[in-house]
This record gives C-alpha cells, sequence and structure tokens, in this order.
C-alpha cells in the first residue's frame, strides 16, 4: 500500500460522499460534487503510478494523468463502498487502463503523422541546395527510399475479426480511426 494515501481515511470519505448523494437524491436537490480530499488522493493516485518504470518516460505523461483522474471520476459510483474495502486498488486499476489507452492512441496519433510526412512529396520543403550539388535533395530521396515502412505492430493488436493487409494505406487507417470514434 501506498504511503500518500491513507486507504481507511479514503474509503471514509467515500462513504461519507455516497451518503450525502443518497440525502440529495432523497430530497431532489443535485448531487453533490466530489469533496477535494477525495480529488486530491485520485491525482495521488495518478501522479504516482505515473513514476512507474513503464510510464515515467512518455512525453505526454500529464495527458496520462489527466485521462486517469477523468475515467475515475467518470466511474466514481461504481465503487460499492459497503462491498468493498480498497478504493486504492480500484482507482489505480482504472488509471493504470487509462495510461494504457493513452499510449494507445499516442501510437496511432504518431503512426498517422510519421505516414503524412513520408508521403509529402519533396518539392514541398523548397529545401534550397547551399552548394548547387544537390546533395540535400539526394540525402533526402535516399532517406526516403531506405525507410519505406513503418512499424505497424500495434496495428496488428486489434481484433482478430477484421483483418487487416501488414501494410495499410493511410486512407485504410484513418478510414478505421474515424469508424471507432463514431461508434464511442
Amino acid at each position: 500500500m501506498a504511503d500518500y494515501v491513507d486507504n481507511a481515511k479514503f474509503l471514509a470519505a467515500i462513504k461519507e460522499h455516497k451518503e450525502l448523494i443518497k440525502i440529495a437524491a432523497e430530497t431532489g436537490k443535485e448531487p453533490p460534487i466530489i469533496s477535494n480530499y477525495i480529488g486530491e488522493c485520485i491525482l495521488k493516485i495518478a501522479t504516482h503510478l505515473s513514476y512507474k518504470p513503464n510510464f515515467i518516460n512518455y512525453s505526454y505523461r500529464d495527458d496520462m494523468i489527466l485521462d486517469g483522474v477523468e475515467n475515475c471520476i467518470q466511474y466514481f459510483n461504481n465503487f460499492d463502498a459497503d462491498k468493498y474495502s480498497n478504493p486504492f486498488s480500484y482507482f489505480t486499476q482504472i488509471i493504470y487502463y487509462a495510461f494504457l489507452r493513452r499510449i494507445q492512441k499516442e501510437k496511432k496519433h504518431s503512426y498517422i503523422k510519421n505516414k503524412l510526412i513520408q508521403e509529402i512529396p519533396f518539392d514541398v520543403f523548397a529545401l534550397q541546395d547551399q552548394d548547387d550539388s544537390g546533395d540535400y535533395k539526394n540525402m533526402y530521396i535516399d532517406y526516403m527510399q531506405s525507410n519505406t515502412s513503418f512499424d505497424d505492430s500495434f496495428l496488428t493488436k486489434k481484433k482478430p475479426a477484421k483483418a487487416k493487409s501488414k501494410n495499410p494505406s493511410l486512407n485504410d487507417f484513418i478510414e478505421t480511426d474515424t469508424d471507432e470514434s463514431e461508434q464511442q
């Protein structure tokens, strides 16, 4: 168990919040917002989980933390304080899977950016040759010809029902990306 969140106090705060929700429902009032203490606990869990070796080196770690906090608030009412006594592990699992989803989303966006850059014609960059020998242009052309494929390993972890070719075109990838967002 972590030293930065007292699980017993966290559970007591959740039970108190659930009671306030019941009272608000009985009186017809709007349910209360999550207390500062509960919010601080969730933020501390997300922040400290992001320090783990498998998450520390991502440049979008702040986005991962925010996704985790957002998911915790979204699924806050699903925690049954009468049945379970470990909210720390419940919210840690929610944050952990939010981190994994953010990493997959960023990989997908990185793939699209790299594919777009690869397909841009050289003339768009309008590099000027300093010595009129065309070395920069030749180096770029050689580079683009030698690096024609990207690592599509994360695409193969999709649902097995949809068989994809080993090197999908950018249009295929963008169409499947928009189809998935429309379903949610």
